[in-house]
């Protein structure tokens, strides 16, 4: 080796082992890769992990070639202060370090620590920038390489489910450089569900009706075996989905009047006292299909002399 190559590489470690060096990674450097070299060997000569490498490059392998320029820190200014942090579950000596721009070796110092062992809940004193956005006041926190969604949420008070939330997470996977929302600012509130308008089936409902024809009458019958009006009104309906009260005047209070029926519509009739007191479904062409007390269930035309003097008027079922 030659004088000029041996001062080199003497002015090259002694750089090296500077305390200058040693808190490179908080200003931004890059490096072009030369032929033959690895993420490995570059992170050594940087003092940094490969996953670090990977991570401030958004490189999804080991792989990389001759000439390609590489970020070889953290752009991150450092304010130097002293801190407390909280151990938790899943954290390392390590893992504090780098998320608090420090070393294992100065946190082991600070705290008088004789090994790399530390368990949850002890209080640790962090010197250095923190670059975890563990503030409260924190809006946005990237994700770095071994973080969980619990891990992340737990660190800025947060649940799981509100984080997911701000971020519109429909799962708990995580990537590495990904930016997450600390707060609901800038959130968009859930899109409500478009209103379904709902129609009736008055094919069913017809077709359900004439299942029906000669069940005879019985006072209070709501089934197959014998039908009042109102209570087999209450069961076609329900065979097309519909809800309707149990007496013809609770039934007349709960619909809405139209001037002409249409089909599938209530029509109504008084009998034995004022106001409404009989109901049958309208089926088109002036009949309408009834439980009467004299002929359990029949098609009958409206314009019969009898029930026409007894019509009261038509309704809709409110759906």
């Amino acid at each position: 080796m030659n004088k000029k190559h041996i001062v080199t590489f003497a002015l090259a470690t002694s750089i090296m082992a500077s305390p200058f060096f040693n808190k490179a990674k908080a200003a931004e450097l890059s490096y072009t890769v030369q032929s033959g070299e690895t993420l490995w060997k570059i992170s050594q000569q940087f003092k940094v992990s490969v996953e670090d490498i990977k991570s401030w490059n958004q490189l999804t392998s080991d792989t990389i070639k001759a000439g390609q320029t590489l970020v070889v820190s953290e752009n991150v200014a450092p304010t130097t202060q002293t801190t407390t942090y909280t151990v938790k579950a899943g954290d390392s000596l390590s893992l504090i370090a780098r998320n608090h721009n420090t070393t294992v070796n100065e946190i082991k110092s600070i705290n008088k620590l004789s090994s790399d062992l530390i368990r949850v809940g002890q209080v640790l004193q962090v010197s250095g920038s923190s670059t975890s956005n563990v503030s409260q006041k924190a809006k946005t926190y990237t994700v770095q390489p071994r973080d969980t969604l619990w891990r992340v949420a737990t660190n800025n008070k947060l649940t799981v489910e509100q984080l997911k939330s701000f971020n519109g997470l429909t799962s708990n996977t995580l990537s590495v450089g990904q930016v997450l929302k600390l707060t609901n600012e800038g959130t968009l509130p859930p899109t409500p569900a478009p209103e379904v308008k709902r129609s009736l089936n008055t094919a069913l409902l017809l077709s359900e009706a004439q299942k029906h024809i000669g069940v005879p009458y019985v006072w209070a019958g709501s089934n197959p075996k014998g039908f009042d009006c109102s209570g087999f009104l209450i069961y076609v309906y329900a065979k097309a989905g519909v809800s309707i009260p149990r007496t013809v005047e609770t039934i007349w209070n709960a619909t809405t009047k139209v001037s002409s029926p249409q089909v599938g519509d209530i029509v109504f009739f008084t009998m034995y006292k004022a106001g409404p007191s009989h109901a049958g479904i309208y089926m088109g062409n002036n009949k309408f299909i009834h439980a009467g007390s004299s002929t359990g269930v029949t098609i009958t035309d409206m314009n019969n002399s009898y029930w026409k003097a007894r019509y009261l008027g038509a309704k809709k079922v409110n759906l």
